[in-house]
């Protein structure tokens, strides 16, 4: 026979609970989808941060930097402070070139603000000088620019591999990673491209009474190749004709005619000597120094790294092991080239072995605070705790999930803060729980009016105080700058734990509590079975 009315909203809930079949079966539940989403939840080791910003470069041939500065930089600087929402503006002008470098402030629309950046450059290109370039307009992308994976590969020790072979296969490698998913950008660094190299040998060039111009002139003029032309004969055929690139080979840059002297032709291979190389005046190189089996380093030699960008949003941990699988599946055409590989980034490992470790720890102080209430109150009453905290935690993780949000330290670091004080919620209820089930009055209530008694007596305290929790996290949204988005996932995940340690308090803590806890008759010394 019910003897006692509840009057808020927390014994409300532990008596709606408390013989509901569905109440096991909620929990379950809350628990199943906070490990699917743990899994399924995108990682990275650091938050993505809204940061927005380009460069627009424009160039005015003959120009020095002092009319570059007041012609072209001072004018779009005027008028791309007009954009809203732009913070700073950076002009940089030289001979020959300005350059404008903008950034926005932290937490702009990415892509809004690249469209209003282009659009208004677009709209004044008539503030332009005569002779000035169309402006090249170059968003940043602090999304894509920061690679997640990055790979060097070089030739092993005793192999002897050309620098332009080396880079063909790691283009061939880097094409075959297109259809990867998530992956925004490749690209290829310290690689050295195959080429025509034409060195002039001016002492015969002023012999022959020739210029560079020259040189270049015949070279543009027959380095192409004109399109195709179809027409019909009067014969009602069809006639296709078109000219090719006729310089394919050193033997035809060798026999260009670059002069007349006389009734003789000059031709470039009397005034240079030509081959086929690689890009010499790429003065780019990268070096690398690799273990070998014997713990010493070998020396410094050239290497070509390959790096993988990820899309905004997506499971670094994944694309990189995608990315490595594939590489694994190379391994045999590396080995026949005489190519070895090594990684010398890994942003997917690094995220996962710190999200990894951020929740061992999280599961470690959920047993320190489990075994701290089996000395205070008794070992049932730690494992009601240790039940209930998982519940919590997974209804937070699945909420962050479905919201877009990425699991990595500062998401954790939120988790980890929110321990301390979800726990409160659980640990308030079962000790009043406690304590009614110990009072002289107990042997008299039945344990279904107990359980919601006590419940329902520390629910005004308890929602006063999780409010109050609640609201001191909520300031820390409205922070600007660099340390706002770094702080963003506290406020957005704390009020989330408390509000459902809350729920989670008054549902299942009560429900447990009747499966668990017995009854004690202060007077005979005697127990009770919570179940009768």
């Amino acid at each position: 026979m019910r003897t006692y009315k509840e009057k808020y909203l927390a014994g409300f809930l532990a008596r709606l609970f408390l013989h509901n079949p569905l109440t096991m079966i909620l929990g379950v539940t809350l628990i199943v989808l906070g490990i699917i989403a743990l899994l399924m939840m995108p990682r990275e080791e650091d938050p993505q941060i809204a940061i927005s910003g380009g460069v627009v470069i424009v160039t005015l041939p003959g120009a020095s930097a002092a009319e570059v500065e007041q012609v072209v930089v001072r004018p779009l600087e005027r008028r791309i402070k007009e954009i809203k929402g732009v913070e700073h503006i950076y002009g940089i002008a030289s001979d020959n070139v300005g350059i404008v470098n903008v950034m926005y402030y932290i937490g702009e629309n990415r892509e809004a603000s690249n469209l209003k950046l282009y659009d208004k450059v677009m709209q004044n290109l008539d503030q332009l000088p005569s002779g000035a370039s169309s402006p090249l307009v170059r968003p940043l992308d602090i999304d894509i620019d920061i690679p997640i994976l990055s790979v060097a590969f070089y030739a092993k020790a005793g192999q002897t591999i050309d620098p332009v072979r080396l880079y063909q296969k790691v283009e061939a490698i880097r094409n075959g990673l297109g259809d990867v998913p998530n992956v925004a950008k490749t690209e290829i660094k310290g690689e050295h491209k195959e080429q025509f190299n034409i060195e002039v040998d001016l002492r015969k060039l002023a012999g022959y009474r020739l210029s560079m111009e020259q040189i270049v002139g015949a070279l543009n003029g027959l380095s192409m190749r004109l399109p195709e032309v179809t027409n019909h004969t009067t014969e009602g055929k069809l006639v296709v004709f078109g000219v090719k690139n006729v310089l394919e080979n050193v033997e035809d840059i060798q026999n260009l005619i670059v002069a007349h002297y006389g009734a003789s032709a000059i031709y470039l291979k009397d005034v240079a000597t030509v081959n086929l190389g690689y890009d010499v005046q790429n003065k780019k190189s990268a070096l690398i120094s690799v273990r070998q089996s014997d713990g010493t380093l070998s020396p410094l030699h050239e290497q070509v790294t390959l790096s993988v960008s990820k899309l905004k949003g997506s499971n670094a941990v994944l694309i990189a092991q995608d990315v490595l699988a594939r590489l694994e599946a190379q391994q045999p055409m590396l080995e026949k080239e005489g190519i070895g590989y090594t990684v010398t980034r890994n942003y997917g490992e690094r995220a996962n072995d710190a999200v990894n470790e951020l929740v061992f720890h999280l599961f470690i102080s959920i047993v320190i605070i489990a075994f701290l209430l089996i000395f205070i109150l008794g070992w049932r009453e730690g494992l009601i705790v240790i039940l209930t905290v998982p519940a919590i935690l997974s209804i937070t993780i699945f909420i962050a999930y479905v919201s877009g949000q990425t699991i990595n330290r500062i998401t954790l670091f939120a988790f980890l803060l929110s321990l301390g004080l979800l726990v409160d919620d659980v640990i308030v209820v079962i000790e009043n729980i406690h304590r009614h089930l110990h009072a002289q009055s107990a042997k008299d209530k039945p344990m279904d009016d107990l359980l919601v008694e006590a419940t329902d007596e520390i629910g005004a305290p308890t929602n006063l105080a999780t409010i109050a929790i609640i609201l001191t996290m909520v300031p820390m949204a409205f922070v600007g700058q660099m340390m706002g988005e770094f702080m963003k996932p506290i406020p957005l995940n704390v009020p989330v734990a408390m509000s459902a340690s809350l729920l989670i308090a008054y549902i299942f803590t009560p429900f447990l509590a009747r499966r668990f806890l017995k009854k004690k008759d202060v007077t005979e010394g005697k127990s009770h079975d919570a179940t009768l």
